[in-house]
C-alpha cells in the first residue's frame, strides 16, 4: 500500500466490527502468528528496562496475556481501530490500557513505548506511515516484534478467482523486501527477520471463506463487487480445487513476515 491516508480504512473498520463476535473461535492462523512472534521475540535480546508496551493492532486481545506476563511491571498498553475489537481485548488480560486509534496516526508522546508489537495489523497499513509513528514512540534502544503478510498470502484465492472475472478480491500485501526497507529508511535497525507460510484449512471452499469472513479479512476495493453467482460460485469451486491436498484438505496460504527491529539508542 503507497504511504497515503488508506481510503478504505472505514470499510476495513467495519469489516473488523462485524467480525469481533466471531474472531476468538476463527483466528486459528492469527493465534499460531502471535506464537510464532512470541517464540521468535524470545530468541531475540530485550531492553533490560520494559516500563510500557503498546499492542499495536491488538484485535480482540489474543496476544495480551502472554505480553502481559512477559512484561509484568510494564504497563500494556492494547490499542486498535475497532471499537467492537477493543471492547472484547478489554477482558482478555488484567487491567490493559485500551486506545481506540490508528496505527499510522498513534495518539503517544514521542519516546513513551519501550517494546512496540504488532501481529497480523501492519498489512492494512503504509508500511512507511505504521513503521515511521513506530520510530516516534519507542523510546531509544526501544525494540519492535513485528508480524505481517507478504504477498504470497491467500495465493490460491487470488489464482481461482482469476478463472472467474479480472477484479481485485485479495489486497496487495507488501513484500518483505519493502519492509526491511521502510524500517531502515524511518531510522529502525532491522535486527532479524523470517519469513514462513501458515495455512488453514478446509473440507471444502465455503467452510475456508467463512473462516476468512469471520476474521474480518474481506477483500477491499474501490468498487462494490457484484453478486457471485451461480455460475462464477461454480468456477471458483472448480479453479480451488487444483490446491486440494491428498489429504482431502484445501489450504489458505498466510505469508507470514517476521521483523526484529530496533531505534537505535
Amino acid at each position: 500500500m503507497s504511504d497515503v491516508y488508506n481510503p478504505y480504512k472505514n470499510q476495513i473498520r467495519r469489516a473488523f466490527d462485524r467480525a469481533a463476535p466471531t474472531y476468538g473461535s476463527a483466528a486459528h492462523v492469527q493465534g499460531a502468528a502471535a506464537q510464532r512472534l512470541l517464540d521468535f521475540t524470545r530468541a531475540q535480546p530485550l531492553p533490560a528496562h520494559v516500563r510500557r508496551v503498546l499492542d499495536a493492532g491488538c484485535g480482540t486481545g489474543q496476544s495480551l496475556p502472554a505480553l502481559t506476563a512477559y512484561f509484568p511491571q510494564a504497563q500494556c498498553i492494547a490499542l486498535d481501530f475497532s471499537t467492537a475489537m477493543l471492547a472484547h481485548a478489554a477482558h482478555a488480560a488484567s487491567a490493559p490500557h485500551p486506545v481506540c486509534a490508528d496505527i499510522e496516526r498513534l495518539p503517544l508522546a514521542d519516546l513513551s513505548i519501550d517494546f512496540y508489537w504488532s501481529s497480523l495489523a501492519l498489512q492494512w497499513c503504509s508500511p512507511e506511515a505504521a513503521l515511521r509513528e513506530a520510530f516516534r514512540v519507542l523510546s531509544p534502544g526501544g525494540i519492535a516484534r513485528i508480524a505481517t503478510l507478504g504477498p504470497w498470502t491467500l495465493h490460491e484465492l487470488r489464482t481461482a478467482f482469476s478463472a472467474v472475472d479480472d477484479g481485485v478480491h485479495v489486497i496487495d500485501f507488501t513484500a518483505a523486501e519493502h519492509w526491511l526497507e521502510a524500517s531502515r529508511t524511518v531510522g529502525l535497525t532491522v535486527q532479524f527477520h523470517l519469513r514462513e507460510e501458515l495455512f488453514d484449512f478446509a473440507a471444502d471452499l465455503r467452510t475456508l471463506l467463512g473462516n476468512i469472513k469471520a476474521i474480518g479479512a474481506r477483500a477491499i476495493g474501490g468498487r462494490q463487487r457484484r453478486f457471485l453467482g451461480r455460475k462464477g460460485w461454480q468456477t471458483l469451486q472448480s479453479a480451488y480445487e487444483v490446491f486440494r491436498r491428498p489429504d482431502g484438505m484445501l489450504p489458505a496460504t498466510y505469508d507470514l513476515i517476521l521483523l526484529a527491529l530496533r531505534k537505535p539508542a
